[in-house]
């Protein structure tokens, strides 16, 4: 659901004076956000986060990695509140733009179990309900190569959350249900409906272990390049080629593991993910990263190594190599070759200068197979490394 940036912005002062006149009020006022710049070493392609229209170049730019965001919880009793979170951010236009990030009413059935209706987080991957809280991550951004994989923050549905204790052993399980639509770069629109989600989070001392599964069916029916490849293909008789590249009730999914480890001064993170589908058009990956740091006091340097395949042909069989038809052969080879592929190289550091803000300088080194990898707007011939440089200060209040 897409809002108007000053009406969001507006509700949320409002919100925000009703909370303080009165200091045992029963609404909670948080807010989190970065403010970046971002530029890379060329002018022949844009880095940019999954799903924004554009991105940066070798000028120096805000938009990439900044935004701002304000979460308002009132409780009711003691078994009913309300949530609401807006984010302001590019996303898949090229100018910010606020979002109502989360909207859900949670009842409090017992110590263990809670029930969640509305706008709830989608657990896609191991930081999923504060990917967008940079202050809450030790990089200054998630590694590209997996967050591309699955762009969905959220579904409109329910979800249950229960937690438990196995002797030391914390255990939290999640499970998601809903329905979702998410804006495409090429100005389409991929329409997700029996989204099922499960989250199970194993902490034990310094260890966090994490399994999760996303499964869907999506259809994508207002992209003109898709509409006109499948049935021209159809019209001269590739029914076959048609049928692998549509994206219609398609199933998809996406399983993933996570471990974390906090232990005296060092700081591992590590995912593992596999995208599958039904369709040539949304390719299945292989993605994957791990970072390594270390913390100095207020400082914590880190490294991290990141790679994203395709496991899926990036051609469509079946097609001539020549001749009228060449265009169409093109055009389906294009759709099945557009996951990106690449590693990345980072390294980077974070200092906690203040209690509630941190200053993160991070460097990465992306390396494009096949493509061009995650950047946008490629210019002919393009081809990497290319270095990537931001610096942020995230914060929260």
């Amino acid at each position: 659901m897409k809002l108007k940036p000053f009406i969001t912005l507006l509700a949320m002062t409002s919100a925000v004076s009703a909370a303080w006149a009165d200091d045992t009020s029963p609404i909670t006022i948080s807010g989190f956000g970065t403010a970046a710049l971002t530029r890379s070493n060329t002018s022949d392609a844009e880095f940019a986060r999954p799903n924004q229209l554009a991105g940066v170049t070798s000028s120096a730019k805000t938009g990439v990695d900044s935004n701002f965001g304000i979460q308002a919880t009132a409780k009711m009793n003691d078994w009913l509140s309300f949530t609401g979170q807006g984010l302001v951010r590019k996303n898949v236009t090229d100018n910010f733009g606020a979002e109502l990030t989360w909207a859900f009413a949670k009842a409090k059935v017992n110590d263990n179990l809670n029930l969640r209706v509305g706008r709830i987080g989608l657990p896609v991957y191991m930081i999923s309900d504060y990917r967008n809280v940079g202050y809450a991550n030790t990089m200054l951004r998630p590694p590209i190569e997996m967050y591309s994989q699955v762009t969905l923050e959220s579904v409109d549905g329910v979800d249950a959350v229960y937690q438990t204790n196995l002797g030391e052993t914390a255990i939290t399980a999640q499970l998601a249900y809903g329905v979702t639509d998410a804006e495409q770069r090429g100005n389409f629109t991929a329409k997700f409906k029996n989204v099922s989600g499960i989250n199970i989070v194993a902490e034990n001392g310094p260890f966090t272990f994490r399994f999760g599964r996303v499964d869907t069916k999506v259809t994508v029916d207002n992209s003109s390049n898709l509409n006109t490849l499948v049935s021209g293909l159809t019209k001269f008789g590739f029914k076959s080629a048609a049928d692998a590249i549509a994206v219609s009730d398609t199933k998809a999914s996406f399983t993933s593991l996570g471990l974390g480890v906090d232990w005296k001064s060092f700081v591992v993170q590590a995912e593992y993910g596999k995208r599958k589908s039904a369709s040539l058009s949304i390719a299945n990956t292989t993605s994957w990263y791990t970072m390594f740091g270390y913390r100095m006091g207020s400082f914590l340097p880190y490294v991290v190594h990141a790679s994203a395949t395709q496991d899926s042909a990036r051609t469509v069989a079946g097609l001539p190599a020549s001749g009228p038809l060449l265009p169409y052969t093109l055009g389906a080879n294009g759709l099945a070759s557009a996951s990106p592929i690449q590693t990345s190289n980072s390294v980077g550091v974070r200092w906690d200068f203040y209690k509630s803000a941190a200053l993160k300088l991070q460097l990465d080194r992306m390396s494009p197979d096949n493509g061009p990898g995650v950047f946008v707007n490629a210019k002919p011939g393009f081809k990497g490394p290319v270095t990537v440089f931001a610096a942020a200060v995230d914060f929260v209040f």
